[in-house]
């Protein structure tokens, strides 16, 4: 069971210990400095509209090593026709409104609740969430974002209204953080989509060594994320 607190200070419980569950604490707000140091700690929110504000650190934890990354050739051959335009932070609260509200097959509702989409678009603003984009005609068809901190970067979700766009905007994300020097992409939860890229479960506190190292590291070039078209 989850800690409730409400002081806007409070630690958050640590997941390295074995006796903490993947539910680590219950109540608080979406406040930039508690997301911060929650993901600094590898915990991040997930609930609905029915529920307080839920914080978990899942046990095992799926990541994707940027060098690791696996393209299948059908994806590389579309990739390369060029048949989307891929920019990095156009549109990045776009993007998160999107994978709120573009509807998926065989999902219903979503965790993207209105504080929530505030919050990242929040994050954006503080320079720590970035988007990439896929369009078409000018059209945004598809998208993925995350968190970036430290050499760390925590994918939160992404989106598509037409067949391979958020693919072709995983791919280009994860080819970002390599040449940025990212340790690893969080992708949080497990799945055949990302597994099937060369993502690969680890133990948590495996992971939180992972995580310590990468906030630990030098900061990041300067202009990694600055708005560009990249294809």
């Amino acid at each position: 069971m989850g800690i409730p607190f409400h002081n806007a200070y409070a630690d958050f419980p640590d997941p390295a210990l074995d006796e903490v569950g993947e539910l680590l604490a219950i109540g608080g707000d979406l406040e930039p400095q508690r997301l911060l140091a929650a993901y600094a700690k590898g915990i991040f929110p997930w609930y609905d509209e029915t529920s307080p504000i839920l914080w978990w650190s899942p046990d095992p934890r799926l990541v994707l090593i940027p060098q690791q990354l696996h393209v299948s050739r059908r994806l590389a051959r579309f990739m390369g026709q060029q048949r989307m335009a891929v920019t990095v932070n156009m549109s990045c609260p776009q993007v998160i409104e999107s994978c709120a509200y573009v509807q998926r097959a065989g999902v219903k509702g979503t965790w993207l609740v209105p504080e929530m989409i505030q919050a990242y678009i929040r994050l954006h603003e503080l320079g720590y969430v970035h988007s990439v984009e896929t369009w078409q005609e000018g059209r945004l068809v598809g998208g993925i974002y995350g968190l970036c901190l430290g050499r760390a970067f925590f994918g939160e979700s992404m989106f598509h209204r037409v067949t391979n766009a958020s693919k072709v905007a995983l791919v280009h994300l994860v080819r970002i953080l390599d040449a940025l020097g990212v340790h690893f992409m969080d992708c949080q939860q497990t799945t055949g989509h990302l597994l099937s890229f060369g993502a690969r479960e680890i133990r948590r506190r495996e992971f939180i060594e992972y995580l310590q190292q990468a906030l630990e590291a030098e900061p990041l070039p300067a202009g990694g994320w600055q708005v560009r078209r990249i294809e």
